[in-house]
């Protein structure tokens, strides 16, 4: 369920947790209320104080062994270590089975154990028992439960019910679901009109900038971002949203300023410090940018989802200092369920090459190749490799015999087109290159944009690449 800024930053709420901790500095549990408790637990555990959060709804517990929202709390902490039984356990000790909550709490249960469609049949059936001025409420809880086990579009239905809500919670509920579906455009729509009503919301402001974000609308993002952080400037999810569009923008320089101060707010993230190398690596300090991407993966937990590319990135630096030998050392960190053991093969051959032993990168990409049964993905991160190394011919060349060999396989060629467009465009092959950019934009323009968009002012858009290039050759 979310969590509920506006009570949480009020002077009631306030007064109340004031209240709780005072008594505990004295060494006496404060006598409140279930719900009381519960709130202050909720607290604590969003902001990871988890051994507080548990201290209080053990006492809860005590004081109300049958109360609702203490057993609630601590079934989904179960249903968190995936232990439905216990999850069970503390749904059992409810009394007040005619408590919302208490059904809500089956309903997640059943998602959490993945029979979705059994909870939703399940809030179907109790549907029918919610009187009709808590009918807005219960859909918003509803498509709440869904969404935090990212079920959209069964969240998306639930709102769907809803007979009309203009208010500020179901519109902001509603963009946070629209944004799992990926409609950005109207999810970016719901969060301005939340803006217009609260312009001073950090929140809002820093989803906007997110989803400006994802939609590579970097300079909006950028000035969203700052609004957020004008409201709070300790926000760190602002400030990282901020670097990262900075970093999309180039401005290197500014992006780096941007990850220091998450660095200083999250110094136990490795997001941070592997940013920050990345922005050094694109100005060309890869010496520099080593000792950020070594920290972060000093900082990273074994699972975490960075380490394959901090490895990498690592990989690169070596190889750019012209120590081979250590790049590949670093890429054998990387376990094959991150990454397929081919594309490593492609990565170390992109090393031996840039460190000039090309008999070693070519043996590299030949059992790349066997291996993959000569898949058309694995051969174009070869042309990729060499187009960086600067093998543009040899690009060319492998790119002609593939469009004769591959020539059945109707997903190669939308990859292919726009490599094929930029060593032509290289080679001065100005036939060749119109030829290839018209398919290129036609058929992938996604790709089209990626690859050889900084051959073109940045206004330009992707479907008037081909005019626009027809005109600058004819001149």
């Amino acid at each position: 369920m979310p969590f509920n800024e506006d009570y949480y930053n009020s002077e009631d709420f306030k007064e109340l947790l004031n209240h709780y901790e005072a008594s505990m500095k004295e060494g006496e549990h404060p006598f409140m209320d279930a719900d009381e408790l519960v709130d202050i637990a909720d607290y604590y555990n969003h902001f990871g104080r988890n051994d507080e959060a548990n201290d209080v709804i053990e006492h809860a517990l005590q004081l109300y062994p049958y109360a609702t929202l203490p057993n609630v709390f601590m079934a989904r902490q179960a249903l968190m270590d995936c232990d439905y039984d216990l999850a069970r356990h503390y749904s059992d000790c409810i009394e007040d089975h005619d408590d919302p909550d208490y059904h809500y709490l089956q309903a997640e249960i059943l998602i959490a154990e993945g029979y979705i469609d059994e909870a939703d049949n399940y809030l179907h059936n109790y549907e029918k028992s919610v009187d009709s001025d808590e009918y807005q409420d219960f859909v918003k809880d509803c498509a709440n439960l869904f969404i935090d086990y990212g079920e959209s579009q069964k969240a998306y239905e639930w709102m769907m019910r809803s007979p009309g809500d203009n208010t500020d919670d179901f519109k902001e509920l509603m963009a946070h679901i629209l944004f799992c579906l990926e409609n950005f455009n109207d999810s970016e729509r719901l969060f301005k009109e939340l803006i217009d009503n609260n312009p001073y919301s950090s929140k809002y402001w820093k989803a906007l900038a997110g989803i400006q974000l994802i939609n590579e609308d970097y300079s909006n993002a950028v000035t969203s971002s700052e609004y957020a952080i004008a409201i709070n400037p300790t926000d760190a999810e602002a400030i990282l949203i901020k670097a990262n569009a900075l970093l999309n923008l180039e401005n290197y320089d500014e992006a780096e300023k941007y990850y220091q101060r998450y660095c200083e707010i999250n110094p136990g993230d490795e997001t941070g410090p592997f940013h920050r190398g990345m922005c050094l690596i694109f100005k060309g300090k890869h010496q520099e940018a080593l000792e950020f991407l070594l920290q972060a993966e000093a900082i990273a937990e074994p699972e975490s989802l960075y380490l394959p590319q901090i490895y990498q990135e690592q990989a690169f630096c070596y190889s750019s200092l012209k120590l081979p030998h250590k790049a590949l050392e670093v890429l054998d960190k990387i376990d094959s369920q991150y990454n397929d053991p081919n594309n490593l093969l492609v990565l170390k051959g992109h090393i031996l090459l840039e460190n000039g032993l090309n008999e070693e990168a070519e043996e590299m990409w030949k059992q790349a190749m066997i291996n993959s049964n000569y898949s058309t993905i694995i051969m174009l991160r070869i042309v990729v490799s060499l187009y960086d190394n600067h093998y543009v011919e040899a690009c060319y060349h492998i790119l002609k015999k593939s469009f004769e060999h591959f020539k059945d396989d109707q997903d190669f060629y939308p990859q292919a087109y726009p490599y094929m467009a930029l060593c032509c465009h290289d080679l001065g092959y100005k036939e060749e290159f119109l030829h290839y950019l018209k398919l290129a934009v036609k058929k992938n323009p996604q790709k089209t944009k990626s690859a050889i968009g900084f051959l073109f002012p940045e206004e330009i858009d992707v479907k008037d690449y081909y005019k626009y290039m027809v005109q600058k050759i004819s001149e």
